[in-house]
């Protein structure tokens, strides 16, 4: 997983926002123009596009461009990065979680 740590470091910056995470949370429903967008969130639409170009430079959304109005799509698959690296925390936890169990619970490992 190393080798994905950039790119990684990356999506958890924009995730530590929360008007980008409600982007993302948007956007998970289906595409929708930046204007849409943009009047759910309490800011001018230049402050807006700021969270629009880090969540595309990061590679969580792309947008495409149809005459006047610029349409924002959710790149589920840069997310994988994320759920790759949580179900690797999960995995590292449960292995600790499980020894500490059979420690305490196994009497031969009591005689240490």
């Amino acid at each position: 997983m190393e080798q994905f740590s950039p790119q990684l470091d990356g999506v958890f910056v924009a995730l530590a926002d929360p008007t980008r995470r409600g982007v993302i949370r948007r956007l998970g429903h289906g595409p929708t123009s930046v204007g849409d967008l943009a009047r759910e969130f309490p800011m001018t639409l230049p402050s807006f596009m700021k969270h629009v170009r880090t969540l595309e430079s990061n590679g969580l959304i792309r947008t495409a461009k149809s005459g006047r109005v610029r349409t924002c799509v959710l790149n589920r698959e840069r997310l994988a990065l994320v759920d790759d690296w949580l179900a690797e925390q999960r995995r590292v936890w449960e292995e600790r979680t499980d020894r500490l169990e059979r420690l305490v619970t196994d009497p031969k490992e009591n005689r240490q």
